[in-house]
């Protein structure tokens, strides 16, 4: 019996919804994440991209647990002396929800060009609104 791998050519891709009102910032991102890679499918391959897409919407609804608000930062570099932005979550809770999904999925994708294809393919939202009604999007609870 031999060992099957997936081909690139090959690979049927989904839609699915994640609704993240209510729950854990980290617990979406988590099964964004899996569905992003492609984890649950019976034809996982780690070295080919056999992930579906992900619509994340009500991002501005999402939980961050504990005291994440007040002391959890994004922070980024300029490259220049004195170029150290930062933003506390709350802020950015506020301004960009969307963002700030995205970096938590983003932190749980490989670190590779796998990962970047596999980032191409969310989209996040603030509203419950999404324009993908076409792609028959199936809902994940």
């Amino acid at each position: 019996m031999s060992t099957f791998m997936a081909k690139k050519e090959d690979v049927v891709r989904k839609w699915y919804v994640l609704d993240a009102a209510g729950k854990p910032m980290g617990k979406t991102a988590v099964a964004a994440a899996d569905l992003l890679r492609g984890k649950g499918k019976t034809d996982f391959t780690p070295h080919v991209d056999t992930g579906d897409f992900v619509i994340i919407i009500n991002a501005d609804k999402a939980v961050l647990t504990g005291k994440k608000l007040e002391q959890k930062y994004y922070r980024h570099h300029s490259g220049w002396t004195g170029g150290l932005k930062e933003i506390q979550y709350k802020n950015l809770m506020a301004k960009r929800p969307e963002f700030a999904m995205e970096l938590a999925v983003k932190g749980m994708l490989p670190k590779n060009s796998i990962g970047a294809a596999c980032l191409r393919r969310l989209r996040v939202y603030k509203g419950s609104e999404h324009g993908h009604e076409a792609q028959k999007p199936i809902v994940v609870e």
